[in-house]
């Protein structure tokens, strides 16, 4: 490796760690400000031969700081847990419609909108990897990639099953149906996480086929890889070229491979103590979308927000700040626990 690319490549790791350290460092700061403005206006306060008006200035200003005080210290507390490695990454989105049919599949087109305005609002891009439509609109299942800072650590709790109440376009009674769709988040893999050897893979390359019309290849670029140690088979035939369907399905199969390796160590760290929040668990009912009372309730932190049009346009928010932080108070009581 040339000496130039070895300083980059150092300067960007030394760039990384003064970027999570420089906030940690300021909240210190903070707290030990605060600490030594405490204890001045406590002896100010005692102090028998002050001013009897400057010691109840300084009694009343000192519960306004010990207060502060008592908040920067939980600040610096949260700042202090142990981050998830994954936190800073680009993600994988993965959205599958559940039962419900058409309609599951047209919910699962809106929550990829959703989470498409949400990253246009965070400056993150979304690229399609691959997407398999439904007749009537939607999606049966999509694959997307997030990029972007703190991509995971944001949306990391939206795995799971979100379910939506609505009278369907297609329903004639106006009745309500409900639907649902699978979400999951996977932390984007690099190459150095995870070690994929030529023997362990089988390729299959095939004609595309299904919906699509102009869209659907009419060479053998379809590609089919199949990772024989873990069974798992990744199919890619959105790209017109046999390489570029080759490269994003070793992608989605990189990073699957390497979630599947983060949930069986955090399988084997949660048996003290499994969060509530963050157990990302696909089967797990997270949220209801409910159209005719216009509210979306997540089911973990027993939130209802009446806002679910807004939600709908990205506005996720005060939804991702509750989860997050429920997330470190549970986190915190775990420590405190231990």
């Amino acid at each position: 490796m040339a000496s130039g690319q070895m300083e980059g490549e150092a300067f960007v790791t030394a760039s990384r760690e003064y970027a999570e350290l420089e906030p940690v460092a300021k909240a210190a700061s903070n707290v030990r400000r605060l600490r030594a403005e405490v204890e001045t206006l406590d002896r100010m306060a005692k102090d028998p031969g002050a001013d009897a008006e400057l010691r109840d200035m300084a009694v009343e200003e000192l519960q306004d700081v010990a207060h502060e005080m008592a908040q920067a210290e939980q600040a610096l507390a949260i700042k202090l847990l142990p981050r998830d490695a994954a936190d800073d990454r680009p993600a994988m989105l993965e959205i599958r419609a559940g039962t419900g049919g058409d309609e599951a599949a047209l919910f699962a087109g809106d929550l990829l909108r959703m989470y498409e305005r949400y990253a246009a609002m965070q400056g993150w891009k979304v690229e399609m990897i691959s997407a398999n439509s439904a007749d009537q609109g939607g999606f049966k299942e999509v694959v997307a990639a997030v990029k972007g800072t703190g991509v995971f650590a944001k949306l990391k709790f939206e795995s799971g099953v979100h379910r939506v109440q609505r009278v369907p376009v297609t329903e004639s009674g106006g009745r309500i149906h409900t639907s649902a769709a699978t979400v999951a988040v996977l932390p984007e893999a690099e190459e150095v996480d995870v070690e994929i050897k030529d023997q362990d893979l089988r390729i299959d390359v095939y004609r595309a086929s299904g919906a699509g019309g102009q869209h659907v290849n009419t060479t053998d670029s379809a590609v089919r890889i199949t990772h024989i140690p873990s069974g798992l088979v990744v199919i890619q035939q959105d790209e017109k070229s046999q390489h570029k369907n080759k490269a994003r399905a070793l992608q989605v199969l990189r990073t699957r491979l390497f979630e599947a390796e983060r949930h069986r160590i955090q399988s084997e760290e949660a048996t003290a103590r499994k969060s509530m929040v963050g157990s990302g668990d696909r089967s797990e009912r997270i949220r209801t979308y409910n159209f005719p009372q216009g509210r979306v309730t997540d089911h973990r932190i027993n939130l209802t927000l009446h806002k679910l049009p807004e939600i709908l346009e990205g506005s996720l928010q005060e939804l991702l700040g509750a989860l997050i932080a429920e997330d470190q108070a549970e986190r915190m009581a775990g420590l405190n626990e231990g």
